[in-house]
């Protein structure tokens, strides 16, 4: 049963105003959209300065909180126009800010120290050491992971008190939030800046395999909602600020019947907008290649068939909100009205009551008007009158009374602006770099290496260094243990141990791409060395890891050379020069049946519209890693000044490193097909 001292709330996603209607008038407790940039969805509606202060104005009305998404990834060329938005967010009176980049966290945590901050799911948190940086770093929320089950999620509900946030119905990326570069790297388009143009849902073929092996169906918890309420999660999130309104209604009227324990209408959410139908893999931890699915002409017949239907749901206002009227209209004094809904109170006077004429003013009448509160967000509750015999107030009077006393109250509704400090960005002074960059070698185990003389850095996966131990000696303080890039609850524990096995062994530094892997080794007193995967786009966040301890950083390789250039501060950074990078980390198998994994010999190959392949890794069956079809490579290329670079290898063979190596160091031009990634390109 649902747990009757906590009740989560529904947040509702609002692309434009019409769906912002549709969330509100279906009884979602908060929505969330974006402003015009710097959001995650920016090719939907969104709303500028004047529509979010007008968007917060109808939702406080109506008891309605609001979280704005400035969720994406800043350069440092774009910190005016975010101190800009921020200001415009921050005079709106919003409820929370949902951000993915420490810069913009750092940003309104000092400019605006009472705004609370919510940690997007854009930032990966997927286990409990996640959660603990997020508390650190100073959020008020963090919205977990969508892979999760729902035992995960109770085993890090059980380990904090930081308020958690889950998603209970809709789209699926494939990909970890934050951890997907198929768009930016394919088509200059990046999620991590708000721009996916979806090539997952194009034909990725699996070799002897399925088709659209990267398109998942869409998500739905709502049948087990009641789930995450006794969980303790506190909000319950809708995904879709790129949907319709009659997909808002739908979800969020099911939601709400479903924490009310009714039966929800998923058949009408079903053909509103579903891939081949719904998955509650994640949830149940089942996750196989039945979680994949596509969207087709049947989905979309369907869809036509109930959209009459779901607009009806919110074509009305449903005044809501109970409200209290004490109406006076005594002789020699001016009638009044005093309207309360509990916490505010407006009042309002009006004419002084005349002697009637013919018939005179009764409570019953005077009721009647009083209580025509339809198109606003109110519904009386009472209504207690106070009449004087024999006297007359006119129809329009009480009307007009009953709109000045309501307009009075929405208005108080509405929370001020947040007081601010004036602080922006603390100026960062120019980075001295090397004339050239050191050599670093990321590799995925002993049989794999080239000779190392040349390297100032050699990073092995922790198991690789745990099952050879001998290489802690060998190689000394150039040994840095690789932290799995993804480690979700269930493996955390194991994980930890693992680390600490490390640790006893003699090593010292990791190197960590997440940001409880980070947390994991600071825990432990490691020395970190942050990935590329950290996101880092700008200086102010670079200079938060180093707040944090980190002992240098690989910048992201979705920064173009011209912007790595500009970054500032003292915290070493690299670039990775070359390798097959990491465009996806996925947890749901697209090879996987009910019966397991068979003869899988978790290395395969997805094949696109363009016949490119793509390797498709498995790591330890705890999650794939989905590899560019070519190498990056830019030995023969003019880099940033950075003080590191590094080789980043994965499929090739000891021959073939060793053949990349010699090319690199002598800084030729490849004799074999190379991208230059997003280095010299611009992304918008």
């Amino acid at each position: 049963m649902e747990n009757k001292q906590f009740r989560p709330e529904i947040l509702a996603p609002a692309g434009g105003e019409e769906q912002l209607r549709a969330a509100v008038r279906c009884g979602a407790d908060a929505v969330y959209f974006g402003a015009r940039g710097f959001n995650a969805r920016r090719n939907a509606e969104n709303f500028g300065a004047e529509g979010i202060a007008s968007a917060v104005r109808y939702c406080h009305a109506r008891g309605v909180r609001v979280h704005i998404t400035l969720n994406t990834l800043v350069f440092d060329k774009e910190k005016d126009a975010l101190i800009e938005t921020a200001d415009e967010i921050a005079e709106a009176g919003v409820d929370a800010v949902i951000v993915q980049d420490l810069a913009v966290a750092k940003l309104l945590r000092e400019r605006y120290p009472e705004l609370p901050l919510h940690a997007s799911t854009q930032m990966a948190v997927h286990n409990i050491a996640g959660v603990r940086l997020m508390e650190e770093l100073g959020f008020r929320q963090a919205v977990l992971a969508r892979e999760l089950s729902i035992e995960e999620i109770r085993s890090i509900r059980s380990q904090t008190e930081l308020p958690l946030e889950c998603f209970v119905h809709g789209a699926l990326c494939v990909s970890l939030s934050g951890s997907c570069y198929l768009s930016s790297l394919i088509g200059t388009r990046s999620g991590n800046r708000g721009l996916c143009a979806q090539p997952c849902r194009m034909n990725f073929a699996l070799d002897g395999g399925r088709d659209h092996a990267l398109s998942l169906k869409d998500l739905s918890h709502i049948e087990k909602i009641r789930a995450f309420a006794e969980a303790g999660v506190a909000t319950l999130k809708i995904e879709g600020r790129m949907k319709r309104p009659e997909y808002v209604a739908a979800a969020v009227t099911a939601c709400r019947k479903a924490l009310g324990g009714e039966r929800p209408d998923t058949e009408s959410l079903r053909a509103v907008f579903s891939r081949s139908g719904f998955t509650d893999g994640f949830y149940r931890g089942v996750r196989t290649k039945n979680m994949f699915g596509t969207r087709t002409k049947e989905d979309v017949v369907r869809a036509n068939e109930v959209l009459p239907k779901l607009a009806a749901l919110y074509r009305e206002e449903k005044g809501n909100i109970p409200v209290e009227m004490r109406f006076t209209a005594v002789a020699d004094t001016p009638a009044t009205l005093t309207v309360t809904d509990g916490t505010h109170t407006a009042f309002a006077a009006g004419q002084v009551p005349e002697p009637a004429r013919s018939v005179a003013l009764g409570a019953e009448r005077a009721e009647q008007n009083l209580g025509q509160t339809g198109g606003t967000p109110y519904t009386v509750k009472s209504i207690r009158t106070e009449i004087g015999a024999g006297l007359s107030l006119p129809v329009s009077e009480i009307k007009r009374l009953r709109r000045e006393a309501l307009a009075m109250l929405e208005e108080q509704s509405v929370r001020g602006p947040w007081k601010g400090t004036g602080k922006g960005f603390d100026p960062i002074a120019p980075h001295a770099a090397p004339q050239s960059p050191a050599l670093r070698l990321r590799a995925e185990s002993l049989a794999q290496l080239p000779d190392t003389e040349a390297f100032e850095k050699i990073v092995l996966p922790v198991k690789e260094i745990v099952k050879h131990p001998e290489c802690i000696a060998r190689f000394g303080d150039k040994l840095v243990g690789e932290i799995p890039a993804v480690v979700f609850e269930e493996d955390y524990a194991a994980t930890e141990r693992l680390v600490k096995s490390a640790k006893e062994l003699g090593l010292g530094a990791v190197y960590a791409e997440n940001c409880g892997a980070v947390q994991l080794a600071r825990a432990l007193g490691l020395t970190v060395h942050g990935g590329a995967l950290l996101n880092i786009l700008n200086g102010t966040t670079l200079a938060e890891y180093e707040r944090l301890g980190l002992r240098d950083a690989t910048l992201s390789f979705e920064m173009p050379m011209k912007e790595a250039a500009k970054v500032g501060g003292t915290l070493p950074r690299g670039l990775i020069a070359y390798g097959y990078l990491p465009l996806m980390r996925i947890r749901a198998c697209p090879v996987r049946t009910e019966k397991g994994c068979g003869g899988c010999t978790g290395r395969n190959t997805l094949t696109d519209e363009r016949n490119e392949r793509f390797p498709l890794i498995c790591r330890d069956k705890r999650y794939r890693e989905l590899l560019n079809s070519v190498p990056l490579y830019v030995a023969d290329k003019r880099i940033a000044p950075v003080d590191f670079a590094t080789l980043y290898l994965t499929t090739e063979t000891r021959e073939e490193a060793e053949h990349v190596v010699r090319l690199f160091t002598e800084k030729a031009a490849p004799d074999f097909r190379r991208t230059n990634g997003l280095y010299f390109r611009e992304l918008p």
